[in-house]
């Protein structure tokens, strides 16, 4: 089966297209036949990068409108390159208490998924551009499934997702912590697994998801026990433009204090708030790093992007009562040795030290602790696309949509 998996972001979409068998093990993919991405979508330079097994990548700056054109013009991409698409996943943000599995896309998912819009107005309305836009291009006959980010958390216990508020208005409002990044986490599950021959059942770890959005999570024998993010995104690290955490009676103050409604200041703590905020110069920390001797904001903003980080490893820690592992992964954790260093600094005591050579040196997948390292550190690209089209074909052979009532 070929599964073109899509991962439609606020401007861009990525994509992968991968050639699965029947297997039931996790290592079903036989191998990627082609991949790529759009971004800045909306803008007049959207660049175009596509590529296929054994071809010349196809690259190009021009206008893509949004994430419609988009879709049709890697479809038309697909068919020039004489490549079948038998399936689709699609990423989505928020599958809120409903969808606690990878389900196949009908009418009334669709629009349960439109439904749960306001809790990641960034993230789920690019989802459902990108699902109405596949159904446009490649018909209502190709099956599609949706796989949720918040599905990997759903094993949360009940003291890690219930918030401390009247548990009739919690209930009545469907208000819980329920986490995100879940499907990256569990990519970088499945490859810690591999690269230290432990099986998922007994895999303890605590894992970073660090770029424009950033998470933590605490696993423990294989299920996610506690995870930064809430409601909704905006809970736990210091993002690019999100706040994080932050006393929720600054909401109330703001409206009062500057006279606007809740919904600008809701839109000031996910859209102008985190490292943009911090550092009123850049939500890229690669600018930030790049200015923090001449700039105090971006130095500071660098300080507490990391100390907060540091915080949470810290807890998780405690709330797994130790780890085999700590994982960065995502773009900054992929890529951003000084911030690896830095969050990991002071943390030795509980037994982890980085080696330096590895931290900086070296690229890709790899272990970072020093030999003799009781917390051991390693750096594994995520990798949504090939956990996507897992998913997806799994889904559409168990031939069910799996609902949680």
């Amino acid at each position: 089966m070929n599964v073109l998996a899509i991962n439609c972001g606020s401007s861009s979409l990525k994509f992968g297209l991968f050639a699965l068998d029947g297997r039931e093990s996790r290592d079903q993919i036989i191998r990627r036949l082609a991949g790529g991405s759009i971004e800045r979508l909306g803008g007049e330079g959207a660049q175009i990068d596509f590529a296929a097994d054994g071809a010349a990548p196809t690259r190009a700056t021009t206008p893509v409108a949004d994430h419609a054109e988009g879709v049709r013009r890697l479809a038309e991409w697909i068919r020039s390159s004489r490549l079948a698409v038998e399936a689709v996943g699609h990423r989505v943000v928020h599958g809120g208490p409903r969808f606690r599995e990878p389900t196949v896309l009908d009418d009334a998912v669709i629009a349960a998924i439109h439904e749960l819009e306001a809790l990641a107005p960034l993230h789920n309305r690019p989802s459902l551009a990108g699902i109405r836009a596949c159904r446009a291009t490649f018909g209502d006959r190709l099956p599609m499934v949706a796989v949720f980010d918040t599905a990997f958390h759903a094993s949360l216990p009940e003291r890690a997702w219930r918030y401390a508020i009247p548990r009739e208005l919690a209930d009545r409002h469907g208000i819980r912590r329920f986490g995100f990044h879940g499907i990256s986490y569990r990519g970088v599950l499945a490859r810690y697994c591999a690269l230290t021959g432990r099986p998922e059942s007994s895999a303890t770890l605590v894992a970073l998801h660090l770029g424009s959005g950033c998470s933590a999570v605490a696993i423990e024998n294989g299920r996610s026990i506690d995870t930064s993010m809430g409601l909704t995104p905006l809970e736990g690290l210091v993002m690019g433009t999100r706040s994080g955490d932050l006393d929720p009676t600054i909401v109330g103050h703001l409206t009062r204090a500057e006279g606007v409604p809740v919904a600008e200041v809701d839109r000031w703590l996910n859209e102008k708030s985190g490292l943009l905020g911090l550092s009123a110069r850049s939500a890229d920390l690669r600018e930030l790093l790049a200015h923090e001797s001449d700039d105090e904001r971006a130095a500071i903003a660098i300080d507490v992007f990391c100390y907060r980080i540091r915080k949470y490893v810290g807890a998780y820690l405690a709330a797994l009562g130790g780890a085999q592992g700590l994982v960065f992964t995502g773009a900054i954790g992929e890529r951003s040795a000084a911030i690896r260093a830095r969050v990991c600094q002071g943390l030795e005591w509980l037994g982890l030290r980085l080696d330096p050579q590895a931290n900086t040196s070296q690229q890709g997948e790899r272990r970072i602790s020093a030999t003799g390292s009781r917390l051991e550190a390693f750096v594994i690209p995520t990798d949504e696309e090939t956990q996507i089209a897992r998913d997806t074909a799994q889904a559409l052979k168990s031939g069910t949509v799996p609902i949680a009532r």
